[in-house]
């Protein structure tokens, strides 16, 4: 592998490193009563408003709903994500030190699972607090359910709501990017030195 990929590959895993410091993802809700809007950070260990009070407004109108009371102690996904990317920077270490394509490989596909189930776990999370709804909620729309958009906007109700990633998402994502380039990268050097290999032993036989 060459110097240049092992410091991509490192890169790549250091970024995560940002993953403790920043949200993963952002709800956002916009309605004419809240000209400021409400917010929800989501982290890898737990859910914070985006102002000090949002997360206790946001339960306090899921209430009325009949959407259940949203408590990041009671979201075992929570407990388990730091250390899932603690496991990903370790191992994004050991194949930058192994210098090995195939590790790579690997690493990339594995990081790939994580990426592909948390977004699953997302929808799913959403999906249950969206659909699952107290039947002796105080305001009843027959046919309604409140699931908030994976990715983009989604009007509910008077509420317009926004879901993104945030700087972890991108920083995430940023990551993976970097290992498949190192990796198509090495690829190519290989392929490359294959051929040439091959034109010299042609020129050699002639």
């Amino acid at each position: 592998m060459k110097s240049s990929s092992k410091i991509m590959l490192l890169a790549a895993s250091l970024i995560l490193i940002g993953l403790y410091f920043t949200p993963l993802w952002w709800i956002k809700l916009d309605a004419p009563q809240y000209p400021e809007g409400l917010g929800l950070y989501i982290w890898i260990d737990q859910i914070t408003g985006q102002n000090p009070n949002d997360l206790k407004t946001i339960n306090g109108l899921n209430h009325y709903i009949g959407m259940k009371i949203i408590t990041p102690e009671s979201i075992p996904e929570l407990t388990l994500m730091p250390y899932i990317v603690g496991f990903l920077i370790v191992s994004g270490f050991l194949v930058t030190f192994l210098s090995d394509r195939n590790w790579l490989l690997v690493w990339i596909g594995i990081f790939l699972i994580v990426l592909v189930a948390g977004l699953v776990d997302f929808y799913l999370w959403e999906y249950d607090y969206g659909h699952n709804l107290n039947p002796d909620a105080p305001i009843k729309v027959p046919g309604m359910t409140y699931q908030p958009p994976l990715i983009g906007t989604k009007q509910l109700l008077n509420m317009r709501t926004t879901s993104l990633p945030y700087i972890g998402g991108a920083l995430a994502g940023l990551s993976f990017l970097l290992a498949v380039i190192v990796w198509y990268r090495e690829k190519r050097t290989t392929n490359i030195s294959s051929k040439d290999a091959k034109n010299e032993n042609v020129l050699v036989a002639h």
